[in-house]
C-alpha cells in the first residue's frame, strides 16, 4: 500500500486547507491526513467538489479502505485517513530511480516490489529494465491489486499488464521467505515505513528479522530502497548491523515541484 498525500506544513493537529477547498487534520496515518467536511476557505465559502466512493474493503487487520475519487485525483483511505494520493508519487518514482541504478543494466534483471499503491513505483521500475526483466509485486489487499487494474489503471499506464510483471497477493514478508538469492533488487514500499501504521504486522518487515529475511532474497551486491515517511536513525543503524551498507536520501512528494519530505534507504547488501 502507497502513500501520504501533500501537506502545507503546519503544527501537528493545526487544521489545514487541502487543495483550497476542504480543511483536514494530522492522523499518523502515512504522514497522512483526515478530511473534515468543514470548508475551510479563510471564511470564503466555496463549492466542494463530491466524493465519489469507487471501491471498498477491509485488510487482512480490518482496516476499512476505499477507493474515491474526487475531480481527476484519486485517493485511498485507511479508516477515514488519506493514506495515498494520485497527485503525489514523485518519491515512489525516486524510490524506482535509486534501486534500479545498477539493475537496469543487468540482463534478465529479477526485482520484488513490496506494495502495489497506485503503481507508480511499478510503473517507474519497468520504465528502468529491459524487456527480459522480471517484476515480481507482492500485494497484501486483494482489492487494491484490483482497483490496479480497474480505475487506477490508466494513472500509471496500465503497469498490471506488462508481461514482465507478475503479481502475489500475500504478504511480502512470506515472499521474502520463500525466495532465497533470487532478487538483483528489493523495493519495499509498504505502509509508512519503519512506523508502520495501518497493518500491524508490517512492522515486522522492518526489525532484525525482517531486515535478515530481505538480505536473505538479495543476489550479491543486491540493493534494499525502503521508502519511510521520515528519518529513522533507529532503523537505519538496524539494516548496517543488518550486513547493508546504507545511504539514506531525503526527496520531495513531488520532487522539483515540491511536496513533503519523504526519507529513503538505500542499502547495498555487503559481505563484511
Amino acid at each position: 500500500m502507497g502513500r501520504c498525500v501533500e501537506c502545507g506544513s503546519a503544527g501537528r493537529g493545526e487544521p489545514l486547507p487541502y487543495k483550497g477547498f476542504f480543511a483536514i487534520t494530522w492522523s499518523g496515518f502515512r504522514g497522512g491526513w483526515s478530511i473534515f467536511t468543514s470548508v475551510f476557505l479563510s471564511c470564503n465559502i466555496a463549492l466542494v467538489k463530491p466524493f465519489e466512493l469507487l471501491g471498498q474493503t477491509l485488510s487482512p487487520d480490518g482496516t476499512v479502505m476505499k477507493l474515491i475519487r474526487r475531480g481527476d485525483e484519486y485517493l485511498i483511505l485507511a479508516d477515514g485517513a488519506v493514506l495515498m494520493s494520485s497527485r503525489m508519487h514523485g518519491s515512489e518514482e525516486e524510490l524506482a530511480t535509486l534501486a534500479c541504478q545498477r539493475v537496469r543494466t543487468l540482463e534478465r534483471a529479477s526485482v520484488l516490489i513490496g506494495g502495489l499503491g497506485m503503481g507508480f513505483t511499478l510503473r517507474a521500475t519497468l520504465d528502468l529494465l529491459s524487456a527480459d526483466a522480471t517484476v515480481v509485486v507482492a500485494e497484501l489487499v486483494p482489492a487494491v491489486v484490483e482497483w490496479n487494474r480497474g480505475p487506477l489503471g490508466p494513472l500509471a499506464g496500465h503497469p498490471l499488464k506488462d508481461k514482465r510483471v507478475r503479481v502475489e497477493t500475500r504478504d511480502v514478508a512470506v515472499a521474502l521467505r520463500s525466495c532465497l538469492g533470487q532478487f538483483d533488487a528489493v523495493l519495499l514500499d509498504v505502509d509508512n515505513g519503519p512506523a508502520a501504521f495501518t497493518v500491524s504486522n508490517n512492522a515486522g518487515l522492518y526489525d532484525e528479522r525482517g531486515i535478515a529475511a530481505a538480505r536473505a532474497v538479495l543476489k550479491m551486491e543486491g540493493m534494499l530502497v525502503v521508502w519511510a515517511a521520515q528519518e529513522d536513525r533507529k532503523f537505519e543503524q538496524r539494516l548496517r548491523n543488518g550486513g547493508f551498507d546504507v545511504q539514506v536520501q531525503r526527496v520531495r512528494g513531488r520532487l522539483k515541484k515540491g511536496g513533503p519530505r519523504r526519507t529513503l534507504f538505500l542499502s547495498r547488501k555487503s559481505y563484511r
